[in-house]
């Protein structure tokens, strides 16, 4: 299911989008303050933004500069405004399509359906398929580095994210912290594997429900440590 956010300062007009979004089959959230409408853009996953222009906080416009600094996803621009200078200058930044207010709640799904045929169009033809492992609620996305817990996406360092991804890749396999520091770390540990032991530490932190109690990465007393499946 596609997630889209909408952006709109006007909480009736932002909620009547967002009715007739998901009678057509979409998930969306929406924000009625631009601060916080742009840190969400920013980092969560969404397949569609749909910005007001004129909001409190950050206007429309930075929302969709910041956006396309970092993804390439649809942006769709509403405003009351029907001068071209809006419009030249939302397109320019980056957005995908401008609708002007009033407009009937069809039209703005239909944008939305085709804009996001076309990019998925786009993303499956130049894209390969992102090598992924999932693993009881833990997803590595190997390919963009990224990994999700339950859903909620944190944030790992980049040998954090290696040690990850090799004890998931070898589930059940005990490696010493010495296997572990020469693997990752590409050296010999010369008595310094607590790097590993404060590593194994802040990982357990971000995906264990109990750190006292792992449910994926478990201590082997004496020997070391394994990835349970």
């Amino acid at each position: 299911m596609s997630r889209v956010l909408i952006i709109e300062d006007e909480v009736a007009i932002a909620e009547l989008e967002k009715d007739y979004l998901e009678l057509s089959g979409f998930e969306v959230e929406t924000e009625n303050d631009g601060l916080v409408g742009l840190k969400r853009a920013l980092s969560e996953d969404f397949d569609m933004y749909i910005l007001d222009l004129m909001l409190p906080g950050v206007d429309g416009f930075e929302i969709c500069r910041q956006i396309r600094e970092e993804k390439n996803t649809p942006v769709l621009m509403v405003s009351a405004k029907k001068d071209d200078i809006d419009k030249i200058r939302g397109l320019g930044l980056g957005a995908d399509d401008y609708i002007t207010k009033p407009f009937s709640p069809s039209e703005l799904v239909a944008r939305v359906k085709a804009h996001l045929a076309r990019y998925e169009r786009l993303i499956g033809s130049n894209s390969p398929e992102n090598d992924v492992i999932e693993i009881r609620g833990i997803r590595i996305d190997k390919t963009a580095r990224r990994v999700w817990v339950n859903g909620e996406e944190k944030q790992f360092t980049t040998k954090e994210f290696d040690l990850l991804t090799f004890l998931a890749e070898n589930p059940n396999h005990v490696f010493t912290k010495e296997e572990l520091f020469r693997e990752i770390w590409d050296m010999e540990s010369i008595g310094d594997i607590a790097t590993v032991t404060v590593h194994i530490k802040k990982i357990r932190e971000k995906i264990e429900m109990n750190t006292n109690k792992p449910q994926y990465i478990e201590t082997i007393w004496g020997v070391g440590y394994r990835f349970k499946l």
